[in-house]
Order: C-alpha cells, then sequence, then structure tokens
C-alpha cells in the first residue's frame, strides 16, 4: 500500500517562513512528478508547484520567487519551502505524486492527507 505522509505546517505571522515535507512508503518502482496543491473551503484545488523527476519546476504565479520546490529522490520526500508568507497563502496544502507502485502496471497519482497551513499575526 502507497501513502504520502505530510508534515510541516503550523500558523505563522506575516513575512515568516514554513517548510512543508511530504514522503511516500510502500512498494514502489518509480515516482515520476511530485507536487503539492492547496485548497480552500468552498474552492477547487489549486496547483502551487509541481518538480519532475528530471527536476524542472513550475509555480504558479502567486508564489513565484517565495516558494521552492526540491525533492529527494533516495527518500522519496518532496519538500517545499515557504518564505514571505502572506495571508492569502493561508490554506490547506496538499502534496501528490506520480508512482508507479509494485503490481499496478502503471503510473497512478497519490495524494497526501494535507496539512494547514496558516498565516496571521
Amino acid at each position: 500500500q502507497v501513502q504520502l505522509v505530510e508534515s510541516g505546517g503550523g500558523l505563522v505571522q506575516p513575512g515568516g517562513s514554513l517548510r512543508l515535507s511530504c514522503t511516500a512508503s510502500g512498494r514502489m518502482f518509480s515516482i515520476n512528478d511530485m507536487g503539492w496543491y492547496r485548497q480552500a473551503p468552498g474552492k477547487e484545488r489549486e496547483l502551487v508547484a509541481v518538480i519532475r523527476r528530471s527536476g524542472s519546476t513550475n509555480y504558479a504565479d502567486s508564489v513565484k520567487g517565495r516558494f521552492t520546490i526540491t525533492r529527494d529522490n533516495a527518500k522519496n520526500t518532496v519538500y517545499l519551502q515557504m518564505n514571505s508568507l502572506k495571508p492569502e497563502d493561508t490554506d490547506i496544502y496538499f502534496c501528490n505524486a506520480e508512482i508507479w507502485a509494485l503490481f499496478s502496471g502503471t503510473y497512478v497519482t497519490y495524494w497526501g492527507q494535507g496539512t494547514q497551513v496558516t498565516v496571521s499575526l
């Protein structure tokens, strides 16, 4: 059973920083794209950043220059370093990954359980 486990959310003041981590575990052959999404109550989940196996990245315009996504392939982990946080960054953050799990026969998208990030005084 493959699963993604996130950590690192919390409460931070505007201008502060947080680092989110997400680790994939279980029996798997390969991980392709890994990414972070966020969702506010009543709104659609939106892409924050994605990093490919090659290391190339894409970011939402709203976080460019403030957030950095990285991955450690040896640890099956993706990170999101969030700097200069704003109140509008308050959301539940979800990680996802395209994983070729044992016996799956193809890449399947898995999601983490979500971690709350709150930016407030």
